[in-house]
């Protein structure tokens, strides 16, 4: 079995409603969804986390689609679809982690069900389901966010993320902690924040925070340092982690305690898998991220989610939290979890006269012609 054909299909998701983070707002997604065809007909799905534009992380759609087609299929040609052989190929190759790892999802996909094995047997599963998180948008105002946070905790959220920015901070995350005072919170910045404004986040000490995700530029390790120091809340890294090296250093430092691990950000599911087990070995918590995946990305994520590691709730939220229509069959919220697939590969499909409704454009690369 090896690899004929990567299909490329681009779609435009509209959001349930605009989620704002302090990098932008995004009221459409713009999902590139990567499927694999392998030459005994075996068809693969991996889905790349980039955004429409560079905020969140200097890849975007357009450029993933480039590197996609004129450096990482090419790269491909002749290598063995076995996960380690196609990781391998593609590590020359600087950068480009959701790029990549749309692909190696894809890849390894296809191997998994070619093979009749679960992503989540083959990453090492302990759990059948997972406890799952809701990540809330800065909205128009604080009655906007208190009505949005009691529609999550009525669906059964067992975690609630405030996102945050200059401005919007402590007074948000105190209404919240005030009305729901036993439920688990967390707060997340995206990078929001400067050496300078670390006095202001030791102030959210007194909310009983799980912990502060990225309050920092992602290249500011020292100033990261500054922050676990001056604060008695767990400080996260989320943006500034990229591999087994960046997670070894952020927790040896003492900029960080606590991993957020997005398979997207760091190159694919291997690599996660990599990252989750050296913390383990540190004794250093990880929970799984989230970059509103679809149903395809939220299957695999699901499975990674269930490695024993991931003590924390995820990111791994229900589809009717960011999509009235997934392009899989919806992932729905049962006691505040949702099970770990345990069809072949990341175990779901998408469902194609929906798909072919949000596609905008297909590109078709043969890899070994």
């Amino acid at each position: 079995m090896v690899l004929e054909l990567l299909r490329v299909h681009r779609l435009a998701i509209p959001l349930v409603r605009p989620f704002r983070t302090s990098f932008g707002t995004e009221s459409v997604r713009d999902v590139i969804i990567v499927e694999a065809i392998t030459s005994d007909g075996v068809h693969g799905w991996g889905e790349c986390s980039t955004m429409s534009w560079p905020g969140y992380s200097s890849e975007y759609s357009e450029s993933a689609l480039h590197v996609i087609r004129h450096h990482l299929a090419p790269a491909l040609a002749g290598v063995s679809m076995d996960p380690d052989s196609a990781q391998a190929a593609l590590t020359p190759l600087r950068g480009h982690p959701m790029a990549k790892s749309a692909v190696l999802t894809a890849l390894l996909d296809a191997w998994l069900r070619a093979r009749d094995q679960s992503l989540g047997s083959f990453l090492g599963a302990v759990r059948t389901e997972v406890d799952c998180g809701v990540s809330v948008g800065i909205p128009a105002s604080l009655d906007a966010l208190v009505e949005d946070v009691d529609s999550y905790v009525a669906a059964g959220y067992r975690r609630i993320k405030l996102k945050m920015e200059p401005g919007w901070d402590l007074e948000p995350v105190r209404a919240i902690r005030a009305r729901y005072p036993d439920i688990p919170l967390q707060t997340d910045a995206n990078q929001a924040y400067t050496r300078d404004d670390i006095p202001l986040l030791a102030q959210l000490d007194d909310l009983d925070l799980l912990l502060i995700e990225q309050p920092l530029p992602e290249e500011d390790w020292y100033g990261h340092v500054l922050a676990s120091r001056a604060c008695a809340t767990p400080i996260c890294m989320d943006e500034s982690i990229l591999t087994v090296e960046s997670a070894d250093s952020a927790i040896r430092l003492g900029a960080s305690s606590i991993i957020n691990i997005k398979p997207g950000r760091v190159g694919g599911y291997l690599q996660a898998k990599a990252i989750h087990d050296h913390c383990v070995e540190l004794g250093a918590p990880v929970w799984c991220g989230g970059m509103l995946e679809t149903g395809l990305g939220r299957a695999a994520n699901v499975a990674l989610a269930a490695l024993p590691g991931f003590t924390l709730p995820g990111d791994t939220s229900a589809s009717n939290r960011y999509y009235r229509e997934d392009i899989t069959e919806p992932f729905v919220l049962k006691d505040g979890r949702l099970s770990v697939p345990t069809g072949p590969g990341i175990g779901v499909d998408p469902l194609p006269d929906v798909m072919s409704g949000m596609t905008v454009a297909i590109d078709e690369i043969a890899v070994n012609a």
